[in-house]
């Protein structure tokens, strides 16, 4: 599989496993949940799918041991209209942001589950996809440059100060994206 995912973050995962690739993708869907939460919020009929979302990139994050439930959590996120092939297509902002939002999360809990490095791959690769898209349609944004960064920082190991530059850069992601919406409030 061609990924986007730089060599070195590839290799540093496939030699480290289990813990390490868990906290790889907990950060990925901690700095990709923003889109879908934010641009979900107020959706009639979504309060579920949001609670779902934040409940399970809050429990990826509990990186000792494989989530018991992550296969059944796969099921229910694949069951989101995001995940849904159409014959349209996604052709608005909102919707193109908030389907990377939840194939991340998906790419993650099916890391979390089987531990394999190309679900990881998977998961860096769809978030790296969106912040280039996100870069091409921002003038001088470097979204894409600091996803790279922090996927190599979560290759490490080292979780400390992680979670907090996660949550920074999906909000930073969910104002940028609100802005090509025409939303611009946040």
């Amino acid at each position: 599989m061609q990924t986007l995912v730089e060599g070195t973050v590839a290799e540093s995962l496939r030699d480290s496993g289990g813990e390490v690739i868990r906290l790889y993708v907990a950060a990925c869907a901690e700095r990709m949940a923003p889109l879908f939460i934010g641009l979900r919020a107020g959706v009639p009929g979504r309060e579920a799918d949001l609670d779902f979302c934040v409940r399970s990139v809050g429990d990826l994050w509990h990186t000792g041991q494989p989530l018991a439930d992550a296969a059944e959590r796969v099921s229910v996120l694949e069951r989101f209209p995001e995940l849904q092939p159409s014959e349209e297509g996604i052709t608005d902002v909102a919707g193109t942001y908030a389907f990377f939002g939840a194939l991340v999360l998906r790419h993650a809990l099916l890391a979390n589950n089987t531990g394999d490095v190309r679900d990881a791959l998977a998961c860096g690769h769809a978030a790296l996809t969106a912040m280039g898209m996100l870069d091409q349609n921002l003038a001088g944004a470097g979204f894409s440059a600091e996803e790279q960064r922090l996927q190599s920082r979560s290759a490490t190991g080292d979780a400390a100060g992680l979670w907090e530059a996660s949550v920074t850069a999906g909000r930073e992601r969910f104002r940028a994206v609100l802005g090509r919406t025409g939303s611009g409030g946040g």
